[in-house]
């Protein structure tokens, strides 16, 4: 068991019975020391004590006329924001509570950065007994945007905001971006694809990003006389990711399923999907409805899942015992946004329209 993702807050939070995350004073600290709250030397006074009081105790009211009283319009609004996250949290009474709570009412009324937190805070927790550094590296791919590459036949995801930054300032902050607008030349940063030889120093390096997920499929070549051989990549990203989805269902569901990965769809009675991203969720759709589809579109679809229940009758009666295909698509950007949300809301679930 290894320690990871330190500033998910996971150590600052409890368990409940059946173990969902229960909010503390905290957890909600963390985030008055992010960059959106942090105390600045311009601060006004009003912000100031606003802040003192929410640390020492950060579930209290704060009357309208407190909030108005800040003088910076950014700061005002970014406090706004901080407040409905946290009562709607406390009102919902459990991380994961309140994350289902937001994609099933319809309206999100809080920025999606504090979605992926949950969402970070969430994994971090199903996973706290994970030993294996391809499965928590897929995990990132629940709350961060990864950019997609292809090098060798290899395809490769890697953090997005790792990537630009890295690409804006050589790895050197903002002095590295000094030099880059000094148009001075920055020293040459590879990051690395997560391989067996390098896994363990996958922990120690859990915020830092620079680790690369292959996600390249299994190699079939057909041998003739309907033989088919398979080359299996024993590491797979897709098939981490595949078990950390599995985990994701059962903790937020309570139902067992088995998913892995597929390089087609060939059945005739297909009868339910679900897209991983909004790309792909139109790509099985029109491909559902035998629409055409454009080779390009069709090339960024990263891979397709097929999802079983553990327990047939735990589905709608309809399609109780078939499949499910799940798709996985970067947009024409390269860049994949995976929205996990999409299995606790999409799977043909009793009542599930």
């Amino acid at each position: 068991m290894q320690d990871f993702w330190p500033s998910s807050g996971f150590k600052q939070l409890q368990r409940n019975p059946r173990g969902w995350l229960l909010p503390t004073d905290d957890y909600l600290r963390l985030f008055l020391e992010r960059p959106e709250l942090a105390l600045l030397p311009e601060s006004c006074a009003a912000e100031q004590a606003l802040h003192a009081a929410l640390r020492l105790a950060p579930a209290r009211p704060v009357p309208e006329v407190e909030l108005q009283g800040l003088q910076d319009d950014d700061a005002r609004g970014s406090y706004s924001l901080f407040l409905r996250f946290r009562d709607g949290l406390l009102d919902a009474g459990t991380l994961e509570a309140y994350y289902l709570s937001l994609f099933r009412s319809g309206s999100i009324s809080i920025p999606p950065l504090f979605i992926d937190l949950l969402a970070q805070a969430i994994t971090r927790n199903l996973l706290d007994e994970a030993t294996d550094a391809y499965e928590v590296r897929a995990a990132e791919m629940l709350f961060r945007p990864q950019r997609i590459s292809t090098q060798d036949g290899q395809v490769l995801a890697g953090d997005l905001d790792r990537l630009d930054m890295l690409n804006d300032t050589g790895g050197l902050g903002d002095f590295g971006r000094f030099l880059a607008e000094a148009k001075a030349p920055l020293r040459s940063i590879n990051m690395q694809v997560l391989t067996d030889g390098n896994a363990p120093g996958y922990w120690q390096a859990s915020e830092r990003h620079n680790f690369l997920l292959d996600l390249t499929h299994e190699i079939n070549n057909d041998l003739s006389h309907g033989l088919v051989f398979t080359m299996t990549r024993a590491r797979s990203g897709l098939t981490a990711l595949a078990r950390v989805l599995e985990r994701w269902v059962q903790h937020f569901l309570g139902v067992a399923v088995n998913i892995r990965p597929l390089q087609k769809i060939d059945d005739s009675a297909w009868r339910w999907h679900v897209g991983l991203d909004v790309e792909a969720t139109a790509l099985l759709n029109d491909l559902y409805e035998d629409r055409p589809v454009e080779p390009e579109r069709a090339a960024r679809l990263l891979s397709l899942f097929r999802l079983d229940f553990a327990n047939p009758q735990e589905m709608r009666t309809d399609v109780a015992g078939k499949p499910v295909y799940l798709g996985l698509m970067m947009n024409t950007g390269q860049v994949l946004k995976l929205k996990p949300q999409n299995l606790l809301l999409n799977l043909p679930l009793p009542g599930a329209m």
